[in-house]
């Protein structure tokens, strides 16, 4: 007999918290020393609270919970009954923070999530849940990254004040405008004012031949080290252009201390399927992050090819056959968490938005910059009108 669709949900969510590092007990047996993750089944909260689907535990504390609905279930306004619950702890419980900071909303198909640490917390799509480890460092409000910096002064750990990302990039420096021209001036401070405002897409549109590159790493290069940005994916269609803008990335010199990028921060260009945990900043081909994302090997030709000329599936794209003809959807990937990088910029954006290349923009939980010459009414759709 197939099971009842809230029992599906709890299977679903069962899974995606295993795969994410979890361990999962039903109350009865509960130890919240077992992992550094432990989520609690069925939770019996304060009188008149009910009873939490999941109570998670990071590191022996409470730390959030998890609202389990049914398949199919509209998870929009949902985050008003786990914010209950999330209220309803029984004092005495060892807790990071009253009210628990993290509330998810989830169907095991779909998830929401929202992160009480922020200013001013918003639900979220989330592909699937984050790490302990994960919600560990931001309780802790220090970056997860291996910060390599000329100096201790010069890191983020030094220069940003604990708390979340969306917190610190309230609180920029002023931008240095030195080198950049007027439009690249615009974009830096508008794309900082869409980020400080919560919006969590932005579409950068500039000529061909403007700098929009040279804009993009000045926005990266601040984020990093005054925002306290862990890891930023830099997306490209085809491998000359990851070229190019590795290029780019080693000859940028930061206006603050005079150092080139490479000098504070590792930057690596993805060749091959191994992420290097130490970087910063990672270049690679949109296609070759959608391999990894399936656990397969790239050709190096499909590497060096555009998008535009990928054999897809019928209907996404030109021919047929190859690595992506046949492209089922994207599952999680406990090699690669959803919180990998936080913010994922994408060149030539109105290429990248498409049904299989959108999943990649979309498994992660970032923030999302486009980078195009020509955006086209889907591309402005993507990015939620929000051109800066």
């Amino acid at each position: 007999m197939a099971p009842q669709p809230e029992q599906q949900a709890r299977e679903d969510i069962d899974r995606l918290l295993t795969a994410a590092g979890w361990l999962i007990f039903d109350i009865a047996q509960a130890n919240i020393h077992a992992a550094r993750g432990v989520a609690l089944r069925e939770f019996p909260l304060n009188p008149g609270h009910g009873f939490a689907d999941y109570l998670l535990y990071v590191d022996g504390k409470a730390a959030g919970v998890i609202e389990a609905k049914k398949r199919g279930s509209t998870l929009t306004g949902v985050e008003i009954q786990s914010g209950r619950y999330a209220q309803g702890l029984p004092e005495g419980l060892p807790a990071w923070r009253r009210p628990l900071p993290f509330l998810y909303e989830s169907t095991g198909i779909e998830t929401h999530f929202t992160n009480g640490l922020d200013p001013e917390p918003r639900a979220r799509n989330a592909f699937a849940f984050h790490r302990p480890e994960t919600l560990a460092e931001w309780l802790k409000g220090l970056p997860q990254a291996t910060v390599l910096s000329t100096s201790e002064v010069d890191s983020p750990v030094a220069n940003a004040s604990p708390g979340t990302f969306l917190a610190r990039v309230r609180n920029l420096p002023p931008l240095v405008e030195e080198g950049l021209w007027p439009a690249q001036i615009k974009a830096v401070r508008n794309l900082e004012a869409s980020f400080a405002a919560n919006k969590p897409r932005a579409l950068i549109q500039m000529a061909t031949g403007s700098g929009k590159t040279f804009t993009a790493i000045s926005a990266i290069y601040r984020l990093i080290k005054f925002g306290g940005a862990r890891r930023v994916l830099f997306l490209v269609d085809r491998g000359n252009l990851g070229r190019q803008t590795k290029k780019e990335f080693d000859q940028y010199v930061s206006p603050y201390n005079n150092f080139k990028f490479g000098e504070e921060y590792i930057v690596q260009h993805l060749t091959s399927n191994h992420l290097d945990k130490s970087a910063r900043v990672v270049i690679c081909t949109i296609q070759r992050m959608y391999s990894m994302l399936k656990g397969r090997e790239l050709a190096e030709e499909d590497d060096e090819r555009s998008l535009d000329l990928l054999p897809l599936p019928q209907g996404e794209g030109r021919g047929e056959g190859g690595l992506f003809a046949d492209a089922p959807p994207i599952d999680y990937n406990p090699a690669i968490p959803i919180e990998s990088f936080d913010i994922i910029v994408t060149d030539e954006a109105h290429r990248s938005i498409y049904k299989l290349w959108r999943q990649v923009l979309e498994y992660f939980d970032a923030y999302l910059i486009g980078l195009t010459a020509t955006p086209n009414k889907q591309t402005f759709g993507f990015f939620n009108q929000n051109l800066v």
